[in-house]
């Protein structure tokens, strides 16, 4: 196992790295200046310079990108262009909200897409099916921001029910957690559907019913179990989405997380805040990809003894 881990920690290097460097190019690609975001409309060459100097943006990009590469590897991501706040600090401040929808997301989008697949595979072609097999379709169709802005004007606004925007307690996460995993439920949905449907049709399955077994015996304890591991994939790579960033459901929402962290960096042109967002969220796909294959090995015995005798 532990060879395993290090492979697999071997191959995410050239990941990050790519990533790293496509994000180093696209700061300096995007329109701006990030001298001129700072000193606004009134300024001089002499303070231009000045600040040039004081941010190394005098110096030729080459030498820029290895000074980058240099401060990273040894987990130096610089300070930010705006607040001169160490960028690392500015990411750990922002993970908690960002995790905290990240995880409702996941657990909303999990529970309720498991269970409404499983219903729907178990009353297949009847109402309740066809009617699920639109609304899913819906779910998969609408974008985050309409689905979002349509819960802001009707839950938020009109009925009054929920706080359509902003950040305190756990209820300002209702909305944003909607929105965010909407897609995501519809798509677990789906896929428990399908996948529920096939497992019905094995033998195993037939000889459980056969003896006489609840459907919820054989629900559970032979057909969900079955489940796990295509539906696992899902979820976590939607999570992996979710912690890298929501930069839209968080802006829409005024949720002070990595995602509007990431997009008010882009806006002022604060390099180091841009690059460190995206490396964090090249780390979270790696690491959660890792996660998925050792979960894996726990849920299905003949995927973990590939893992360890691979």
């Amino acid at each position: 196992m532990t060879t395993y881990l290090i492979k697999r920690l071997l191959h995410g290097i050239p990941v990050i790295f790519g990533v790293m460097t496509i994000s180093f190019i696209i700061s300096y690609i995007i329109p701006g200046d990030p001298v001129l975001a700072l000193v606004g409309d009134f300024y001089d060459e002499e303070t231009i310079d000045q600040l040039r100097n004081e941010l190394g943006l005098d110096q030729p990009v080459i030498m820029q990108y290895f000074t980058y590469i240099k401060n990273t590897a040894t987990g130096n991501l610089g300070l930010s262009f705006q607040t001169k706040s160490p960028v690392l600090n500015l990411i750990f401040e922002k993970l908690s909200v960002t995790f905290t929808l990240a995880i409702l997301a996941s657990i909303f989008a999990s529970i309720i897409g498991i269970i409404m697949g499983l219903i729907s595979a178990l009353n297949y072609h009847r109402l309740f099916d066809r009617i699920f097999i639109l609304i899913s379709l819906i779910g998969i169709s609408a974008p985050v921001f309409w689905v979002a802005l349509m819960l802001i004007f009707w839950i938020g606004v009109e009925w009054r029910l929920l706080p359509p925007s902003g950040y305190g307690g756990l209820i300002y996460y209702v909305l944003p957690v909607i929105a965010l995993g909407s897609r995501s439920l519809a798509m677990i949905a789906r896929n428990t559907r399908a996948f529920m449907l096939d497992v019905l049709k094995k033998d195993y399955m037939r000889t459980a019913k056969s003896k006489g077994l609840s459907n919820f015996n054989i629900l559970f304890k032979h057909g969900l179990k079955n489940l796990l591991v295509p539906v696992i994939t899902i979820i976590a790579t939607d999570f992996g989405s979710y912690l890298s960033g929501a930069v839209l459901t968080e802006s829409i929402f005024g949720l002070p997380g990595i995602g509007r962290l990431l997009l008010n960096a882009i806006m002022q042109r604060d390099f180091p805040v841009i690059q460190g967002t995206v490396l964090f969220m090249a780390l979270s796909f790696v690491i959660i990809n890792i996660l998925v294959d050792l979960i894996y090995g726990w849920v299905d015995p003949r995927i973990r003894d590939e893992i360890i005798n691979g």
